[in-house]
Formats: structure tokens, C-alpha cells, sequence
């Protein structure tokens, strides 16, 4: 898996109310368990936003808003470097040209877990997430349970990538790993290899982490879904096939829209595990 040096750091998209701070929480913590510092990101189009020709007025505010959030990210760990960028302009546009030089970018989900059924697909956190050049981290308002970290594999090049980084991610934090392939019902079992081999090099890369396996039939969205409940992370590739920006499957995009759990959508990052694909 590729990644990229170690100034990258993790950063938070806050926008202008509080419900962001969670966001900024589980940033922070992504941030002391990878051992990198945060960049706390604000964009605010001052122009459209006030009738007269200056941005005093909301400049202020954004220094407010960040400063919120700084106490937040110091609550986690009074040590961890955390740098303030506020920049003018659309924060989507903003948060994926940062994302370019990002280890990981955070953002919050918009409420879009309690919508019911809808799609929305113009809502910042998918945008970010089918865009970015760099994982992206779609946070929930409510903090998750302590589980597993839940990946999906479908043998891809692309959920290689998303197992290798899950299972750094639970090395980190010291958390076991849940590995999930779902096959379709009118599909034999052994169709394809076999989850085990699939994560044998990475158990031999991280020997720590305890991994559980499963291969289960059924309708990959529903299956991850519901598996998702009792995990405190869902590691998930944007696509199984070779993602291309601006885009992202539909296991992805049904896991942003409804897992009870922060989505980690990996993007941006290749399998490199000795032996592999």
C-alpha cells in the first residue's frame, strides 16, 4: 500500500456550526493513532455571504470557528501539532484540492444518516468522497460502539488497498479487524479466491491484530449495513474495480448513506502486500 510522506497530514472539514466538532474529534483521534498532525480546513465564500465589499465580519467568525475546534482536537491530545487553514471559496472545491497533499481528509455527513431512503447525492460528504485524491473519512454525529473495524473484500485491487489500511488502522488503535466477502445468491462460494488467502499476507504483516473472517451470501449493500452496527470503523474501497475521481460504487455510496458507523472510503492508496495482485 502507497502512502504518502509523513507531513501529510489528517485533515477536518469544519463548516460554521457545532455539529462539525464531532468531526473534528474522531480527525484528532485519526490523527494521534497514525501519528500525524491535523490541519483544521474552514472555507467560507465571504463574498456572497455580506452586501458590502469587505470580509472582516466573517473572518472573525471563521477564526471563532476554529478556534471551537481547536479546543476540541486538544481535548483529545494536548500534544498533537494542529495547524488552522482558513481559505475562501466553495469547501468542496477546497477540501479535494487539499486532499491532493492529505493523509486523510474528515468530513461530516450532513445529518444524511437519519434521511431515511433518500440519495443525496450532492451532499459535501459524498462529493469529497467520490473525488478526493486521498482516503476520506465520512463522520457520524454520534460516536461509535467499541467493535471491530469492518472491511469489505471482493478480491479487487482496490479492496486490497482498503484491507491493508484497515488493518493499519487496527494495529494503531489496537482493535481487531472484521473482513466480510459477500458473494451473490446465485453465485457458488468458491467463486474467486478465497477470503482467507486474500488476508493471509496482511495477517503476516501485522501478526497483532486478531482478524475474523466471514463469506456469506447475500446482497453486499444489506450485509455490510448491517455489520456496520456494531463496528466502530467501516474501511470500504470508493470502487471495486479501478476507481477513477468522480466516482464511487454502490456498495460505497449505499455504505456513506446508511451505516451507523464513520465510513472510511480509501482512495488514492495501492495494494503492495508480497505475493499480491
Amino acid at each position: 500500500m502507497s502512502a504518502r510522506d509523513g507531513s501529510a497530514a489528517v485533515v477536518a472539514g469544519i463548516g460554521t456550526t457545532g455539529e462539525d466538532l464531532p468531526v473534528v474529534r474522531l480527525a484528532a483521534q485519526e490523527a494521534v493513532t497514525h501519528g500525524r498532525a491535523l490541519a483544521l480546513l474552514h472555507a467560507f465564500n465571504w463574498a456572497a455571504s455580506t452586501p458590502q465589499p469587505t470580509t472582516i465580519g466573517p473572518r472573525a467568525e471563521a477564526e471563532q470557528i476554529i478556534d471551537r475546534a481547536l479546543v476540541v482536537a486538544h481535548q483529545v491530545s494536548s500534544a498533537l501539532p494542529v495547524a488552522e487553514e482558513i481559505v475562501e471559496g466553495d469547501a468542496v472545491v477546497a477540501l479535494i484540492r487539499r486532499s491532493a497533499s492529505a493523509f486523510l481528509v474528515a468530513v461530516g455527513d450532513g445529518g444524511m444518516i437519519d434521511c431515511g431512503r433518500c440519495v443525496p447525492a450532492d451532499t459535501p460528504a459524498v462529493q469529497v468522497a467520490a473525488r478526493a485524491d486521498c482516503p476520506v473519512l465520512v463522520v457520524r454525529r454520534d460516536p461509535p460502539p467499541q467493535g471491530p473495524l469492518l472491511v469489505g473484500v471482493d478480491g479487487s485491487p482496490s479492496s486490497r488497498a482498503a484491507l491493508g489500511f484497515a488493518f493499519d488502522c487496527a494495529a494503531n488503535r489496537s482493535a481487531r479487524v472484521l473482513a466480510v466477502r459477500v458473494i451473490e445468491p446465485d453465485r457458488p462460494a468458491d467463486t474467486g479466491e478465497d477470503l482467507a488467502d486474500i488476508v493471509a499476507g496482511y495477517r503476516q504483516r501485522y501478526p497483532a491484530v486478531a482478524v475474523e473472517c466471514h463469506t456469506v451470501h447475500g446482497d453486499a449493500e444489506t450485509v455490510l449495513v448491517e455489520q456496520s452496527r456494531s463496528a466502530q470503523l467501516t474501511v470500504v474501497a470508493a470502487r471495486g474495480d479501478e476507481p477513477r475521481r468522480g466516482m464511487l460504487g454502490p456498495v460505497a455510496q449505499t455504505l456513506i448513506y446508511h451505516s451507523p458507523a464513520p465510513v472510511l472510503v480509501v482512495r488514492g492508496l495501492t495494494d503492495s502486500v508480497p505475493g499480491r495482485g
